[in-house]
């Protein structure tokens, strides 16, 4: 599975490709109540741009800024993804729809626990970035480790706001 451009990621079969603020506002109605993996895309010509503080949530009271330097030190690479993430599993009943609503409900401010990810919510275009997703048979935990060490062994590096595999 090619992560390249966003043509690539289409033909993978990845669905949706809905902007966060939408997703925010639909309240993710039109998200599968599936296990599979999902996938937060920048489309932008101009590269990544940050905020000096985070919009995310204060889960458990931590907050989710990382410096600017951090950030920059990410995002060196050449592809629209930004995040790749999963939902269920054999060990998680979360969904797809279910996951990606507390994942906007984090970047709504929100002190909910989607800690993974939290990088996004410090870009200055967050509303702006696209969500794709797609439904597994396999593990998720499993395709979204293939992923992630496909992307790290294309680009040097894992994807701007994954944190680890």
């Amino acid at each position: 599975m090619k992560l390249n451009t966003m043509d690539d990621i289409k033909a993978s079969g990845f669905e949706g490709f809905v902007t966060t603020l939408n997703l925010m506002k639909s309240r993710c109605i039109e998200i599968n109540a599936t296990q599979g993996i999902y996938l937060v895309l920048n489309n932008s010509d101009q590269g990544l741009q940050f905020l000096s503080e985070n919009v995310g949530g204060h889960f458990k009271g931590r907050n989710p800024t990382v410096s600017i330097q951090k950030l920059m030190q990410k995002a060196g690479y050449k592809s629209p993804v930004v995040y790749i993430g999963k939902a269920g599993g054999m060990t998680s009943r979360a969904t797809l729809q279910k996951r990606l609503r507390q994942y906007m409900r984090f970047g709504q401010g929100e002190p909910v626990g989607h800690w993974g990810g939290r990088y996004i919510w410090q870009l200055e275009n967050h509303m702006d970035l696209i969500v794709c997703w797609k439904t597994t048979i396999q593990e998720p935990r499993d395709v979204e480790k293939q992923l992630i060490h496909q992307f790290e062994k294309e680009f040097g590096m894992l994807p701007f706001a994954n944190i680890s595999r």
